[in-house]
């Protein structure tokens, strides 16, 4: 007989657990600081000093927690956008490109019309942004629907090419004269500056904006017709082909989603911290707001908290690497084995081991 014929096997649990789901992520964030904490220990860190830095000095502070709102603010935004995408089965990876097209159409106003006053100014960079985001994701969802290109590959070299086209401007064209060679743009004058919330922060209106798109992204997926179609096409294809539900329509709206979702972020993100278009606008929230999207379950209300999480996490990490001397790969492999201890977690909420049952023999 054999090996194989030992081995368990996933069987997919009639009904999960809602008390289970609901579990998976805390039970996956101690399991990722239990493992996490082994692997300081093994590079000879100290535990007591990483965990204090990485997991409670981002709240000890209003300065420290005001930075962990303004990181959560983008990250919503973004992991909103691809939940929607995720829960129709239409993967969009390549939100951080999007990010960096909605930062460089909100820019043109400000960089075009220096001179510009008025208190419309904010309003459209976010609203071009939004549009630049989304018409980016527009490109992937044409080679999908058109060419029947994956979207995951087509989304996500589609990133490399906005960073490539981020740095031509900020080389070329959109280049501050008055910069000393930095590759960056002028500064944006006062009313392309998205106001901010708390005197003396840097939190500002567009973490109001995610909050209501938040509860907007519920209401369309809990309560709208086109959401239903959206979650019926991802878990079950073929009725919704029997349905009459359009599948190339559910993949232009998921990524056309996704991509405004994240223009707005790169939009918010230079008229409200940066203040001006930099190199270093890309930061990985594109990537960071996956695991923001799982980790809330792919859920509107779940991804309120896991984003707030992961701000708090991403705060911590620079915390802990000044502190602690922690190298900035740890910080990474944090939020990944938070993404992967949370996999499991679900897989087994979905699934059950079954083992062989051993047979007997009667003597002969």
């Amino acid at each position: 007989m054999s090996m194989t014929h030992f081995l368990p096997t996933l069987t997919r649990r009639e009904r999960a657990s809602r008390k289970a789901m609901l579990l998976a992520p805390p039970l996956a964030l101690v399991a990722a600081i239990v493992l996490n904490l082994g692997l300081y220990m093994l590079m000879g860190r100290d535990p007591v000093a990483v965990v204090h830095a990485l997991l409670l000095e981002p709240f000890l502070s209003w300065s420290s927690f005001s930075e962990v709102l303004l990181k959560t603010g983008p990250l919503l935004l973004i992991a909103q956008g691809l939940a929607i995408g995720f829960r129709a089965k239409v993967f969009n990876i390549g939100a951080e490109g999007q990010f960096i097209l909605g930062a460089i159409f909100a820019s043109a106003i400000p960089i075009w019309f220096p001179q510009a006053t008025g208190a419309w100014i904010w309003p459209a960079m976010l609203l071009i942004g939004a549009i630049g985001g989304a018409l980016w994701a527009g490109i992937t969802a044409f080679w999908r629907v058109r060419l029947n290109a994956n979207e995951i590959l087509v989304s996500l070299m589609l990133s490399l090419v906005a960073a490539q086209l981020l740095y031509y401007l900020l080389l070329g064209p959109w280049k501050d004269p008055n910069g000393f060679n930095f590759p960056q743009s002028v500064m944006f004058q006062y009313d392309a500056m998205v106001p901010t919330l708390f005197p003396g922060t840097r939190v500002n209106v567009s973490l109001l904006i995610a909050l209501a798109l938040s509860l907007a992204a519920w209401v369309f997926m809990q309560r709208s017709f086109m959401g239903y179609k959206l979650q019926v096409g991802g878990l079950a294809p073929r009725a919704a082909g029997y349905a009459g539900f359009s599948e190339g329509g559910a993949i232009w709206l998921s990524l056309l989603i996704g991509g405004f979702a994240a223009g707005l972020a790169g939009a918010a993100e230079v008229a409200g911290p940066l203040g001006q278009l930099q190199r270093s606008i890309s930061t990985g929230y594109g990537y960071s707001a996956i695991i923001v999207a799982y980790l809330g379950g792919l859920h509107p209300l779940g991804i309120v908290v896991s984003s707030l999480v992961m701000a708090a996490i991403s705060i911590g990490g620079d915390n802990a690497m000044v502190s602690a001397d922690l190298p900035i790969a740890a910080v990474r492999v944090f939020q990944g084995s938070l993404l992967l201890a949370y996999l499991i977690a679900v897989a087994f909420v979905r699934y059950r081991l079954e083992w062989p049952h051993a047979t007997v023999r009667s003597p002969s």
